[in-house]
């Protein structure tokens, strides 16, 4: 059976530097912060009190107040995203066979802030018995996003939610990239979304020690590959890829802004938190992208790093590319664009492969912001371009993006330029 080739047709994002997909990458590229104090709730007791918040965004453009009411913030997003991507790639849903569409989106928790709101009234009028909203469960779930945005094109095709923790939103991608190469599907809505900056996502994480302290300056905190790195920065979003079948998208004469090439996936096997020391999962993974897409290490111009701001992981990271790319780790350019998105948790590996779409298209890496050349940690190794500070313009002919989560899940898509 001859695999089928899938492209890029549509994009879709609402993030802490933008609130469509041009205003995040006219941000990414200008090097600018997501990061500020937190207005979602009163953070007076907290170790953390700022975030990655999506900012000026009004649900209502895009949803029904009332039916936006039914839905936790995660699924809002989701579907706001969605709707831009379905809008952008110009599918025409009347003469479309909306059979062969399908939705696989990408969430790390869930309805957290919906179930702090109704755990919470519980606890404290216990004597009354319970009383639950009625959507309390049907929002919260985590498998929602995909449904409701089903739901709400009329898409019949394959439908469900991948979880794995950071890596959800790759793993999304990647099982949308399979279904469409295996003939499953024409097209599929594919992305990830996440909310949790609310009291209980942002205590948990605390509790963790994960998150950065540098509340008096949100900007600069997220800093990947600097030795004051002190933990990472929640951010909340959501962004969507239309992944579709490379002769049904020319068929229609649609815009392809890259081709998915591969995908891999690989579990470190070792701790629920920390990523293996040696980046064992990681070399792995990205050894197992690289194998799918038939592609050499060389092939490679830039890598959107998990890079998260944590001592461990961009060190593990870092090491795991070496290893993988050799003497071409020195040629290709790295970054993370956590240091202005902030970590997006279940969303961040649609975001990221967005940003490595658009790279792929229009030749420029964004670069990983708040580095001091004071701040090199000498455990690391600065031969490597890590894109500090200033986009870089180069060709690059492939990207690939790393996403590892919580549980040792790893997961691994590459882009590349379209051509016939």
């Amino acid at each position: 059976m001859e695999l089928k080739r899938v492209v890029v047709t549509g994009l879709g994002a609402v993030t802490p530097v933008g609130n469509n997909p041009e205003e995040t990458w006219k941000n990414l590229l200008a090097g600018k912060s997501g990061a500020a104090p937190i207005t979602h709730f009163d953070t007076t007791n907290f170790k953390t009190t700022f975030a990655c918040e999506v900012k000026d965004l009004n649900v209502n453009d895009y949803l029904d107040r009332k039916e936006a009411r039914k839905l936790d913030r995660f699924t809002q997003l989701a579907m706001i995203a969605a709707m831009q991507g379905v809008n952008d790639s110009g599918l025409d849903l009347e003469n479309e066979d909306k059979n062969r569409i399908g939705v696989v989106y990408g969430v790390g928790i869930g309805g957290i802030k919906t179930f702090e709101e109704e755990v919470s009234y519980y606890a404290l009028h216990r004597e009354d018995g319970p009383k639950f909203n009625p959507f309390f469960i049907p929002k919260m779930i985590a498998d929602i996003a995909s449904g409701q945005i089903s739901i709400h094109f009329g898409f019949h095709g394959p439908n469900y939610t991948t979880t794995s923790a950071c890596a959800s939103s790759s793993n999304a991608l990647a099982d949308a990239f399979n279904l469409i190469r295996l003939g499953k599907a024409n097209v599929i809505v594919g992305g990830g979304a996440e909310a949790a900056i609310c009291e209980s996502g942002i205590g948990g994480f605390n509790a963790l020690h994960a998150l950065s302290t540098r509340n008096d300056d949100p900007e600069h905190a997220s800093r990947p590959f600097s030795a004051s790195r002190d933990g990472f920065i929640m951010g909340e979003g959501a962004g969507c890829l239309i992944l579709e079948e490379l002769e049904h998208a020319k068929a229609r004469g649609a815009k392809i802004y890259a081709e998915m090439v591969g995908e891999g996936a690989s579990a470190d096997a070792y701790h629920i938190t920390a990523s293996h020391p040696e980046g064992l999962g990681a070399k792995l993974v990205m050894r197992n992208a690289l194998e799918d897409a038939g592609m050499k290490p060389e092939d490679i111009d830039y890598i959107n790093v998990h890079g998260t701001s944590t001592h461990v992981g961009d060190l593990s990271e870092a090491i795991a590319i070496k290893d993988v790319f050799g003497e071409h780790a020195y040629k290709l350019n790295i970054s993370s664009t956590k240091s202005m998105t902030g970590h997006l948790l279940g969303a961040a590996g649609a975001v990221e492969a967005m940003a490595c779409v658009l790279s792929v298209k229009n030749d420029i890496v964004p670069p990983t912001i708040n580095h001091e050349e004071d701040d090199k940690d000498p455990e690391l190794d600065y031969n490597m371009n890590f894109t500090f500070n200033k986009a870089q313009k180069r060709e690059v002919r492939a990207a690939l993006s790393n996403t590892f989560g919580f549980g040792g899940h790893n997961c691994c898509v590459v882009f590349k330029k379209y051509a016939e």
